[in-house]
């Protein structure tokens, strides 16, 4: 059996990939796939939790944020193909037009 130790070392890893990915890349779509890894690693606890106390609440509430970060993807990615389509860039830091 994996000590839990690994599983938040792992999980620590991921969103800290994620974090820096999200502060660092001005890309729409790359800054989507690093919310996704900060989800992900939330779901890598939520399960190492479940399975460490013997309880399926955390498994069902991983099954919940891994729908939710679906949904969150599809429409992330349509908002930034629709920009895309107007602008023809997705550079975060060059975009107003969500602004007043």
């Amino acid at each position: 059996m994996i000590p839990l130790n690994w599983y938040l070392a792992l999980s620590a890893i991921v969103f800290s990939i994620g974090l820096y990915g999200l502060m660092t890349h001005k890309n729409g779509i790359r800054m989507l796939m690093c919310v996704e890894l900060m989800l992900n690693s939330a779901n890598i606890n939520l399960v190492a939790f479940s399975s460490y106390n013997d309880d399926m609440t955390g498994q069902v509430f991983a099954l919940f944020s891994i729908a939710l970060a679906a949904a969150e993807a599809a429409i992330g990615f349509a908002i930034l193909m629709s920009i895309y389509r107007m602008r023809d860039m997705i550079d975060v830091d060059k975009l107003n037009i969500l602004r007043w």
